[in-house]
């Protein structure tokens, strides 16, 4: 568990280094570029805002309406980040429940797993085409040129790719299932 703290806590400074944001905008940045790879519940990101204020990697640059706080990286968060991206090892461990249930599709009625599979597939392929969509944006300079527009570019492809694969795995299991009745 440690390990999901951890890195939402670096998401969190990673985008605060792009420039000063409320709670609110990086819940929407977090959904925006990640939310189908690494969720992120605004609870959480607000109790983590307040561990890395307490812990000075992050101040408070402005106080809105209705207390809202906009939030800026201080050098030493900047330093944390950046030592979090070069040192220790990356946790490769991957997560997927549909992968986790395909253990047991055995166990389904052969009607219920074709809708299952139909089902996801379609979802795979959606969640392709919006990172897809995503990745175009930015060749196209939706968002300018510079390193942090190419850096969103390369994590757009991991997702386009990472979707289209399941995607087609779920195709495959279709036929692989139909061929097992």
């Amino acid at each position: 568990m440690r390990s999901v703290w951890m890195s939402l806590r670096y998401g969190l400074l990673g985008l605060l280094a792009e420039g000063p944001a409320s709670g609110y905008d990086l819940a929407r940045r977090f959904e925006q570029m990640l939310g189908s790879v690494w969720p992120a519940q605004q609870p959480k990101i607000y109790a983590e805002l307040n561990r890395l204020a307490a812990e000075g990697l992050i101040e408070v640059e402005s106080e809105g309406p209705r207390r809202r706080k906009a939030y800026r990286i201080t050098e030493e968060g900047l330093r944390a980040i950046r030592e979090w991206l070069t040192s220790g090892e990356v946790d490769h461990t991957l997560r997927i429940q549909s992968l986790l249930r395909s253990a047991f599709f055995w166990l389904m009625e052969p009607q219920d797993l074709r809708r299952h599979l139909e089902t996801e597939a379609a979802f795979f392929a959606q969640e392709a085409a919006r990172y897809r969509g995503f990745a175009e944006a930015k060749d196209r300079g939706e968002f300018g040129d510079g390193p942090q527009t190419r850096s969103l570019r390369i994590a757009a492809e991991a997702g386009h790719r990472l979707y289209q694969a399941l995607a087609d795995w779920a195709e495959w299991a279709q036929s692989a299932a139909a061929e097992e009745r």
